[in-house]
């Protein structure tokens, strides 16, 4: 059976270990190839108090870093990304798909409320998973994270030094940020979707398009919590004393409005957050939408004894789906 042949009308009611395997091994692609950018969107959103440590520029942080650092220290933290996506990308899209059938996302019209819903019930089990991971990522994406040799000693010292409470003391503020932006990435992503591609068929360049633009819209509407969020997890590296001393959304957010400049600061990072996260999405819907297609394919796939019978199958199958346009 080629590709084309493959039911994708059928495609989000799939078995969930399909929409797991898929999700996992898109949120890795989506995090390796974009982490250089993350790296740099790091840099200049953490708050600093010394000159060679404020970075006011995509150019400028790239050409400082690699100069002084090495080209590597853009990748350093990116392990422990690549241990955290998978398993919470995995469980994001599978209760993505669990909870768009739920609340009836998948039935025809603008399901866009439905949709958001969906991906906020997603957020919360994907953030708790991939919380700790992301403390750890930006730790060693700072200047001083060159300090740990690898990802599991930036950990220790985190645990020893500052305790558990360390590795979710953003997880409030990661929910704030990442409810809205999950509510507005799906529900974008499916509008755009339907949009591009009316027919509801597997269309890589509808997905990839789709992927995009919603992220890039989703990040450039989320970026002020990005900023608050950044100074929460990186406060415990911090020379600066006050920033030492936050201890949740509200202090960050009014050190960042005193110390940063007002209300310019919270958008500190803004071109390198959606630069990173337009090809990010992009790739991982992509991804996603493949992969779920290729597995069910592969599940699919006849033996000899039964093609005859299967082809019979599809036969009816394919006549059933033009019925039922596709939604996802």
């Amino acid at each position: 059976m080629c590709l084309e042949d493959c039911e994708y009308a059928a495609l989000p009611n799939s078995p969930i270990h399909v929409n797991m395997m898929a999700g996992a091994l898109a949120g890795i692609t989506e995090h390796a190839v974009c982490f250089p950018l993350d790296s740099v969107k790091t840099r200049m959103q953490m708050l600093a108090t010394q000159p060679q440590t404020i970075y006011m520029s995509i150019r400028d942080t790239i050409a400082r870093v690699t100069t002084s650092e090495g080209a590597t220290a853009l990748w350093r933290g990116v392990n422990s990304m690549i241990m955290g996506a998978g398993p919470a990308h995995a469980l994001s899209f599978a209760m993505y798909e669990h909870f768009k059938s739920v609340f009836g996302a998948d039935l025809p019209g603008n399901r866009v409320l439905e949709t958001a819903a969906a991906g906020a019930c997603a957020t919360i089990a994907h953030d708790g998973l991939l919380t700790p991971f992301d403390v750890v990522k930006q730790r060693m994406q700072l200047p001083c994270g060159s300090r740990f040799s690898n990802t599991f000693a930036c950990a220790k010292y985190i645990f020893r030094t500052e305790g558990l409470r360390a590795f979710y003391v953003s997880y409030p503020t990661t929910l704030t940020m990442n409810i809205p932006y999950h509510m507005v990435h799906f529900s974008a992503y499916e509008s755009f979707k339907k949009a591009l591609n009316p027919a509801g068929g597997y269309d890589p360049m509808s997905h990839c398009l789709a992927g995009g633009m919603a992220g890039g819209i989703a990040a450039a509407f989320t970026t002020p919590l990005d900023v608050v969020k950044t100074v929460l997890q990186t406060r415990g590296v911090s020379q600066d004393a006050a920033v030492r001393k936050v201890e949740g959304f509200r202090d960050a957010a009014r050190l960042v409005w005193t110390n940063g400049g007002g209300m310019k600061a919270f958008v500190r990072g803004l071109g390198p957050r959606v630069m990173t996260h337009v090809p990010a999405t992009a790739i991982s819907w992509t991804t996603y939408e493949f992969l779920k297609m290729a597995i069910v394919e592969g599940m699919e796939s006849p033996t000899p004894s039964h093609s005859h019978s299967h082809s019979h199958s599809h036969t009816h199958t394919h006549t059933h789906s033009h019925s039922h346009p596709n939604t996802n």
